[in-house]
């Protein structure tokens, strides 16, 4: 049975004291939600652009992915999770630009939730489950 890991990376954000950026145990990596945050800072970016922080969004979990010995390509599923209906076209937009160029082909599962989330400042989260072929 293999042991469950801890995935780390400085090219995404840190994660809080209370959960992981991403867990791997076997081929099989979870990744907590990312949200619109510069790796570097901490600050969030884009303030009211869903398009530009559903991008930034996508960057910190393909670098989280990456870091699990995958690659975007092995992600099968993402969660986007939106605080405004209004926003669903341009977070959709951003979202299909970026996978396509990300992907072979296969695109990956997708959930959209409308709902709350931490920050104000945030309209997009996503989280990540990817299968690593190594």
């Amino acid at each position: 049975m293999s042991e469950k890991t801890a995935v780390r990376t400085t090219e995404a954000p840190a994660p809080a004291h209370t959960f992981s950026q991403g867990v791997r145990k076997g081929p099989f990596v979870q990744l907590s939600g990312q949200g619109p945050v510069d790796p570097a800072t901490g600050e969030y970016l884009y303030p009211g652009d869903v398009a530009a922080q559903t991008t930034r969004t996508l960057q910190n979990v393909a670098a989280i992915v990456a870091a699990s010995g995958a690659s975007f390509d092995d992600v099968v599923m993402l969660r986007v999770y939106l605080t405004e209906r209004e926003n669903f076209a341009a977070m959709n937009d951003a979202y299909g630009a970026f996978v396509q160029e990300h992907t072979s082909g296969i695109l990956p599962c997708r959930t959209t939730v409308f709902t709350g989330l931490p920050r104000a400042e945030m309209l997009v989260e996503i989280d990540a489950l990817a299968i690593v072929t190594e």
